[in-house]
């Protein structure tokens, strides 16, 4: 296996990919284009066999294998995308594996490993985070003899993950003025890189990663990569600890900005494509979306391309997603509230506090400290953002004694 990834493994890797996966669309979409003032085209990897982009780079490194490693069998560690994509290229070419998840991964990513994998896969969970999924994976290798399929971090993965880019051109028609591309190990992005540096030099790279798990960002300040102290895992796709160490120099070396993008707005991205455009992504198939509408400057010379890097969305989580995109544009808040124990107080609240089209979507007491005052969680909905400054006015002016809870304190992990 050589060590360093290049144009040419990325295209003996589509050839070996052409008959097992699919050639996915880039199509263009119209809201993001009026937003953004200029054409924007999503390639569609949420439509990609295993809905992900992760099958490509899977199904490389293990068709690459020698029959003595065929023998021993895989294994990998997965959030879900991966998992699935290494299921698939065990059943398709008869090799046994194990895959090793968190306990943080959807129901329906693990479904979804079983089905594909059917007898010759078996699904174990390795810890609370995917690193430490990782790391029993790696345990597992050692004293097996199973090869480690690593979803990011090697040369055959990458080259697999980097014929996205190989598409993108192919089917532009002109060299995309900027290509935004999830970043969770960096992996796909590294691969897309390699490509696009040597065959449209000029297309500025740009890697968007959730700013709850921005390893990349992290390992670019400090010069190497690192492992995150904390790890929000709710772009579980993209929720990495720390970067890989053969695609962080490659991301440092060819790709142009790496951004960190707010979960919540990950979320109202997420909305957007689902209920506009009629597109079910995970997270973090939202990433590159989310980073072209709020970070990225607007009207490109040239056509901007948006990596929809998944759709393995588990519905249930969509209250949640709800919830954070709502904080993220500021229509939804949260107070504490100490009430006076005595009638009519919470009257007052509602008469004299709240506003037209202002309605309260949470109420809870917290507890009593004594006989004269109660505090409350309660939650409110304005109609437009721009009303919390009248709402946070008569909160100031009431008698009552009210605390505004700020997104990102540690008090909405209790929330959302």
């Amino acid at each position: 296996m050589t060590d360093r990834l290049t144009a040419r493994l990325i295209s003996q890797a589509a050839e070996r990919l052409r008959p097992v996966i699919r050639h996915t669309a880039l199509e263009p979409n119209h809201r993001l284009s009026d937003l953004l003032g200029g054409q924007v085209l999503l390639k569609r990897e949420d439509a990609q066999v295993c809905r992900s982009y992760k099958v490509r780079g899977a199904f490389n490194l293990i068709a690459s294998l020698t029959d003595e490693e065929r023998r021993r069998g895989v294994v990998c560690a997965s959030a879900g995308n991966h998992g699935q994509g290494v299921a698939f290229a065990c059943a398709r070419l008869g090799i046994s594996g194990r895959v090793y998840v968190p306990s943080t991964t959807p129901r329906q990513k693990r479904e979804r490993i079983a089905a594909l994998g059917g007898d010759q896969v078996e699904i174990v969970v390795g810890g609370g985070t995917y690193d430490e999924a990782s790391s029993a994976a790696h345990a597992d290798s050692e004293h097996t003899g199973a090869v480690y399929v690593h979803p990011f971090d090697d040369v055959r993965t990458m080259a697999g993950q980097g014929t996205v880019g190989l598409e993108i051109l192919a089917q532009c028609g002109e060299a995309p003025h900027t290509v935004v591309v999830p970043v969770g190990g960096g992996g796909l992005i590294s691969g897309i890189a390699v490509w696009l540096r040597e065959h449209s030099p000029a297309t500025r790279i740009v890697g968007a990663e959730p700013a709850g798990a921005a390893s990349m960002r992290a390992a670019l300040d400090h010069g190497g990569p690192l492992a995150l102290p904390e790890l929000d895992t709710f772009v579980d796709g993209a929720a990495v600890g720390r970067v890989g160490d053969a695609t962080f120099p490659l991301v440092k070396d060819l790709v142009d900005e790496v951004v960190a993008v707010d979960e919540g707005a990950v979320c109202t991205e997420m909305l957007d494509l689902y209920q506009t455009d009629g597109i079910i992504a995970e997270p973090a198939g939202a990433l590159a979306g989310a980073a072209a509408r709020e970070l990225l400057p607007h009207a490109s010379a040239g056509p901007v391309v948006c990596v929809v890097s998944g759709g393995n969305n588990d519905v249930s989580r969509y209250n949640e997603v709800l919830e954070r995109s709502l904080v993220h544009i500021g229509l939804r808040h949260y107070f504490l509230v100490t009430f006076p124990q005595r009638p009519g107080a919470l009257r007052h609240f509602l008469d004299e506090v709240l506003g037209e089209g202002e309605d309260i979507i949470a109420f809870e007491y917290v507890k009593k400290n004594n006989r004269e005052t109660g505090p409350a969680l309660v939650g409110i909905e304005v109609e437009r953002a721009g009303d919390l400054d009248s709402l946070l006015s008569r909160m100031k002016a009431s008698p009552l004694t009210v605390e505004r809870i700020p997104p990102g304190s540690p008090l909405f992990t209790f929330i959302l």
